[in-house]
């Protein structure tokens, strides 16, 4: 599978929970931690990491401009912002294959046709342990 984009991989995802990502994140944050919150993260960690790439590729273009001379102060900058950028192009690629294989193992589930959805029942969650506030002795 090719490496997806911050916006396929968003796209996808909203088809896949059937809301915008905006909803989808405001909902996530009141849920526990699962599917949901774990791919929204690797989508936010995929964005960055594609702001991180435009901004050190425009900033090495700025860097090895034609006019610009380049001592040897200025190569530490260029072999920084170099090394910067191949990190943030890994990290993206990275993220982008694990997202898209994920993504590409899950599939909507069609709502039932024999049941009304306003007769679904509703399962409680099962509420999570208490955890003392004072360590016991």
């Amino acid at each position: 599978m090719p490496d997806l984009t911050s916006t396929e991989i968003a796209g996808r995802i909203e088809d896949l929970y059937g809301a915008p990502l905006t909803d989808l994140e405001s909902h996530a944050l009141d849920q526990p931690p699962g599917m949901l919150a774990a791919l929204l993260g690797m989508h936010h960690e995929l964005a960055l990491a594609e702001r991180s790439i435009s901004f050190h590729r425009d900033r090495l273009t700025r860097l090895v401009h034609p006019e610009r001379p380049i001592g040897g102060h200025e190569m530490s900058h260029v072999l920084d912002c170099a090394r910067r950028l191949a990190e943030a192009v890994a990290v993206r690629d990275t993220h982008s294959k694990a997202t898209a294989d994920v993504l590409q193992s899950l599939h909507r589930m069609p709502a039932p046709q024999d049941q009304d959805p306003a007769q679904t029942p509703v399962v409680p969650a099962v509420p999570a342990p208490a955890t003392p506030s004072a360590p016991s002795r």
